[in-house]
């Protein structure tokens, strides 16, 4: 039993010996090994070295903005009149031409005003046509009178003229007569024929007067009679000046008229519909939001510390995180001269001098060509701003785009 024990102690041994020797590393396969991690660890460290290469390139070459977006001329098409909105023609993402309607506003009302002020107008053309008339019938008639009046008048003129030598001849032959009728020379016959010879001719001579001052009176009161034209005319312009008025109130009111049928200003497409059928507006209250789709352009805020490396011309490449398998490119177009905080609404003052150095932005406008409108305003994309190109070959391509 002893020599039993013994020899199944020695088994045991013998066997643990077998295994540990089994355990052992031959020396060939653990050469290889360390070679295969020196060509593993080289070509992690050539790939690391081209990465930090391309990487290094990337950074000296461009200047990135993640945060860039898609821009337009997004126009809000407002009401000028207010009224109830009786239909709307645009619906959203629709494309409408220029002068195309977008919505209607009950025009009733403003058609029936139209109307009265038309009437009005006619009103006072019929007046004016009326007042012309009128003066010209005054007219004919007070000059036919001044013609005449002006006739006696020289008629009167001559009469009188005519019978002023008789009545001064006549006047020295009384005083004659007299003078002979004192020394017995005539009869007393011959006086009395001188004395009545003078008193017709004097009397006639004083009604020639007289009628002379009648003519003089009529042609006065004829030229009275004519000043009543100036006065018609008067009127006349002051229905002309009404007439004028109210045409201006026509045009006014075709323009209410015409403004309730609201209209697209551009070729563009429908962003948004901010009324439905049935609501009242107001004056300057919003109806639409529309865009023309052909153009659009990227905003991109620059840091301020890698401005000094853009220049206008400078080739960008574009990524669109809509179109992620795809490249575009475009242009600088211009470079904003103010920083993006000067323009905030809540201006940041610091009085006290505590604050925290936030670096600057400037806005960079970047050209693109739109592709079948794809590029819609809002879109995030990605810009590369090529800075290695140089300033000759920059503004060449500044002075092709002008």
């Amino acid at each position: 039993m002893p020599d039993t024990k013994q020899q199944s102690k020695d088994k045991d041994s013998s066997t643990e010996a077998d295994s540990k020797e089994a355990e052992k590393p031959s020396p060939v396969p653990s050469r290889r090994r360390s070679r295969w991690q020196y060509l593993a660890f080289g070509f992690v460290a050539l790939i690391a070295f081209i990465w930090g290469g391309l990487e290094v390139h990337d950074r000296l070459a461009y200047v990135h903005e993640v945060d860039a977006r898609i821009q337009t001329n997004l126009i809000t098409v407002s009401s000028r009149v207010s009224g109830w909105v009786s239909n709307i023609s645009a619906s959203l993402g629709e494309t409408v031409v220029k002068s195309g309607v977008l919505a209607m506003i009950d025009d009733r009302e403003s058609q029936l005003r139209l109307a009265e002020l038309e009437a009005q107008v006619s009103g006072i053309q019929a007046e004016r046509t009326r007042a012309r008339a009128d003066l010209e019938l005054v007219n004919q008639q007070t000059k036919s009178r001044l013609v005449s009046a002006r006739v006696n008048k020289n008629a009167a003129k001559v009469s009188v003229s005519s019978l002023r030598p008789q009545r001064e001849l006549a006047k020295r032959e009384l005083k004659r007569s007299q003078k002979l009728f004192a020394k017995r020379v005539i009869s007393r016959r011959q006086l009395d024929q001188s004395e009545a010879r003078h008193e017709r001719i004097d009397r006639e001579y004083r009604l020639a007067l007289a009628e002379l001052k009648s003519a003089e009176a009529k042609v006065q009161e004829s030229i009275a009679e004519r000043a009543k034209i100036q006065v018609m005319e008067a009127d006349i312009s002051v229905l002309q000046q009404k007439e004028a008025e109210y045409n201006a109130k026509i045009r006014s009111q075709a323009l209410d008229f015409e403004d309730r049928v609201i209209r697209s200003p551009v070729n563009g497409v429908v962003d948004r519909v901010f009324v439905e059928s049935g609501e009242y507006v107001t004056p300057g209250q919003r109806i639409a939001l529309i865009h023309d789709p052909t153009e659009v352009w990227i905003e991109a805020n620059i840091k301020e510390t890698e401005i000094r490396k853009v220049r206008i011309g400078q080739h960008v490449e574009i990524s669109v995180d809509a179109y992620p398998d795809k490249m575009f490119k475009g242009t600088v177009k211009s470079i904003g001269d103010s920083a993006t905080s000067e323009f905030a609404l809540l201006p940041t003052p610091n009085p006290s001098g505590n604050f925290t150095k936030i670096t600057q932005r400037l806005p960079v406008r970047v050209k693109i060509e739109q592709q079948g409108r794809k590029f819609r305003p809002g879109m995030m994309v990605i810009v590369k701003i090529d800075v290695s190109t140089p300033d000759s070959a920059a503004q060449a391509a500044t002075n092709k785009n002008k």
